[in-house]
């Protein structure tokens, strides 16, 4: 008899074929969603409306300090991304180096300390010097106004200074007219894209600093996780086969890029892919985007420390603590 369970994940290339029913999971009834927002899935996920969903990695984290932790983790991580490219400052701040943001307004978006902040700011403490207690802090949407995300514990570190927006006040717009001097988003600001000349990256060769980055760590930094409710976590047989079914979707939209190659991606509107392909293959390996606790152990330790460093975990936890036990072998 199958397990009926209902997935939700965000509509990435890697996980089409499990949407579109290329990829099928064994034993198990399986019902996907996915949302518009990636965030609307966490927020669903906490009031009780999936059994395994998609899940960024802090407000996964935040959950361990509720009074009954309602998740466990699955070592699935359909969302990562190098987040030195999110740091972006105002061209008057006099910010030339990373050591320049201490005793700055920095603007973050959504949450003190969301996934592509604590990355960001573990990597200033950790090779520049720069605490997150050194710096003010200003909470709000990048480029629209955002309700407060009260749906998920929010703690903040005593001694550090952190405050909201004003009603109607953006950080894009904020940053642009030096309100604040720099900001840490997942969001890329509009006036940026549309060729200001008051906002800039901190890193303007990012690709250059996180490939380094990645050369010295080995970490692609995770975003995302895969949670299953407790009251699920159980059903050993049931996950693993889910386990299985994202890889084979992950690996099925890997594969697609090394049999282009051949072609030179000509099914791709972006010119000289192929190059970028090939640089990135030689640096990251065949499978680029590893699921699994033992090829992300160490980025998975590494968050867990910023996490608790940045005042967001009351405890340091460990992959014991948060993944279920019959997968710290993968």
């Amino acid at each position: 008899m199958s397990t009926k369970l209902s997935i939700a994940t965000y509509s990435y290339e890697h996980t089409e074929a499990l949407f579109d029913g290329r990829v099928k999971i064994d034993g198990v009834d399986a019902t996907f969603a996915t949302e518009p927002l990636v965030s609307d899935i966490f927020r669903n996920m906490l009031d009780g409306r999936y059994d395994v969903a998609e899940f960024g990695l802090t407000y996964f984290l935040r959950t361990f300090d509720l009074q009954d932790a309602p998740f466990m983790a699955l070592p699935i991580f359909p969302n990562r991304n190098f987040r030195h490219s999110a740091i972006f400052v105002n061209t008057a701040a006099g910010i030339e180096k990373p050591q320049d943001l201490a005793g700055k307004t920095i603007g973050e978006f959504a949450l003190f300390g969301h996934d592509a902040g604590v990355w960001p700011k573990g990597i200033l403490s950790d090779e520049y010097g720069v605490t997150v207690d050194q710096c003010r802090w200003v909470i709000g949407g990048t480029d629209h106004p955002i309700p407060p995300f009260d749906w998920i514990p929010q703690p903040v570190p005593e001694g550090v200074e952190v405050r909201r927006t004003a009603d109607g006040q953006t950080l894009g717009a904020m940053l642009e007219s030096g309100e604040i001097d720099a900001l840490i988003s997942v969001d890329v600001p509009q006036a940026l894209l549309n060729g200001s000349t008051k906002i800039a990256r901190l890193f303007p060769d990012y690709e250059s600093v996180e490939r380094d980055y990645y050369r010295r760590t080995r970490i692609f930094p995770p975003m995302h996780i895969v949670a299953v409710r407790k009251e699920r976590a159980h059903h050993t047989d049931a996950l693993r086969a889910i386990y299985r079914a994202f890889v084979e979707a992950k690996d099925l939209a890997e594969r697609t890029y090394v049999r282009d190659a051949s072609k030179q991606h000509m099914s791709l509107v972006t010119p000289w892919f192929s190059n970028l392909f090939e640089n990135n293959r030689r640096l990251l390996g065949e499978d680029w985007w590893p699921y699994g606790l033992g090829a992300n152990r160490r980025a998975v330790d590494t968050f867990l420390r910023y996490h608790h460093e940045q005042g967001l975990s009351k405890r340091l936890l460990n992959s014991r603590d948060i993944f279920v036990p019959e997968f710290l072998d993968t």
